[in-house]
């Protein structure tokens, strides 16, 4: 029997209202160190060069999670009665904690460290040392294991797995309405409260009523737009790339003369075997405080980058670059005397890597027909017609706006 507080706590939240808590597991992990960073890691990374009033955390993000994860257990017909206790609680850990590995500027840290998000925050659910696996082995032994398992697809039950990482899960519902909320935008926004009356279980699997299917098609075309829009912006990639370039240039430096920039605060990013006690010790306000730092370093180019990240100074940019106009761009930038290794940067843009639906390479949305389960597109002209869509790929290339300015 899972221990539940005395009475129900809520904290008052921007898009769900309030966030209801009453297991005593999830009430001790919101103060567990391991939570607590999040705090201080930013949702959207790059986005907040674009879009000035995206300051929120991946802190709110995980509530959110977990409060959709939470309706879905007592509201949808069918969840209780295939998922026993410790599985519910389980799930209601895995929403909570399932972005506990993001490092700082969030997916821009992955680029930089090439290590998954996904795989720190196993390690770290699982970690003896930690405060969040005393907490949960507090509550329940297996459960550590059991919330990595649901968060490596490795649980055996596939409606576990549904609510917290599939194509109309928790996360992916809690994260469009929070952006378009914290970005001003309209994009994201979709009836959650029609899904949530329409969502079934089928078979041990999560699905939708066919007369939610259009409710499902609003969210779909809401992920397309806000990933064109919003996450895909074109100047926030620019201001990825100048992070990206920044920690390119500061680990050949540190190779080169790790006693004048072998900086105790950044060490953590170069960790191999990955240590997660250091890599505790990354957030984003460490990132951006070492970068104005090294706005005054010796070497002009990450002194340089560290300016232009500081203080917004973006690449400019062009679509559909053919290979005789990035040499050309490569050759001024040189001209210029910018170093095109940090400076030139190619982005492929292919529309089938980001469509906000698929059914090839993931699992469909399922769509509970009368006592059938069908993959969406069967049931929406809609969706049908996004999977068809096709282009080329292009290249986008970046450079320096000073190099427009000196070639035009």
């Amino acid at each position: 029997m899972m221990r539940r507080l005395n009475e129900t706590r809520v904290l008052r939240d921007p898009v769900h209202g309030y966030i209801h808590i009453d297991l005593q597991v999830v009430w001790k992990l919101l103060d567990a160190p391991e939570f607590q960073r999040l705090r201080r890691i930013h949702q959207l990374g790059g986005v907040m060069a674009v879009y000035h009033t995206a300051e929120h955390s991946r802190f709110s993000h995980c509530l959110g999670v977990y409060e959709i994860c939470r309706r879905i257990l007592n509201e949808v017909p069918g969840v209780t009665d295939t998922l026993d206790e410790f599985e519910q609680t389980a799930a209601l850990c895995a929403a909570l904690l399932h972005d506990l590995g993001h490092g700082p500027l969030s997916h821009s840290y992955e680029a930089i460290s090439h290590i998954h998000h996904e795989a720190v925050t196993c390690r770290l659910i699982t970690n003896p040392e930690g405060e969040v696996y005393k907490i949960l082995t507090g509550e329940n032994p297996k459960l550590p294991a059991m919330v990595a398992a649901i968060l490596e697809h490795r649980s055996g039950c596939a409606l576990l797995e549904d609510l917290i990482s599939s194509q109309l899960d928790c996360d992916r519902m809690d994260y469009l309405l929070r952006d378009a909320y914290e970005t001003g935008t309209s994009y994201g926004r979709f009836d959650l409260e029609r899904i949530l009356r329409t969502l079934r279980v089928k078979d041990g699997r999560l699905c939708i009523k066919k007369s939610g299917v259009h409710s499902v098609e609003d969210y779909i075309m809401g992920r397309y737009q806000m990933y064109w829009q919003v996450y895909l912006h074109p100047d926030a990639f620019g201001y990825d790339l100048l992070v990206q370039a920044f920690f390119a240039r500061y680990a050949r430096l540190r190779q080169e003369n790790f006693e004048e920039y072998g900086s105790k605060a950044l060490e953590p990013v170069f960790d191999q075997p990955f240590d997660p006690e250091r890599f505790l010790q990354l957030d984003d306000y460490v990132l951006i405080s070492e970068i104005g730092a090294a706005k005054s370093a010796k070497d002009p180019i990450l002194a340089d980058l560290a300016h232009r990240i500081c203080d917004r100074r973006l690449p400019r940019w062009e679509n559909e670059a053919s290979p005789e106009r990035i040499e050309a761009i490569r050759e001024k930038t040189r001209k210029a005397s910018f170093d095109p290794d940090y400076y030139v940067h190619l982005k492929p843009i292919r529309l089938e890597e980001f469509l906000p639906y698929q059914e090839e390479q993931s699992k469909p949305i399922l769509v509970l027909d009368q006592e059938r389960l069908l993959p969406l597109s069967d049931c929406s002209v809609v969706v049908r017609s996004l999977l068809e869509m096709k282009n080329p790929q292009q290249i986008r290339v970046y450079f320096p706006k000073e190099v427009h300015t000196a070639s035009s």
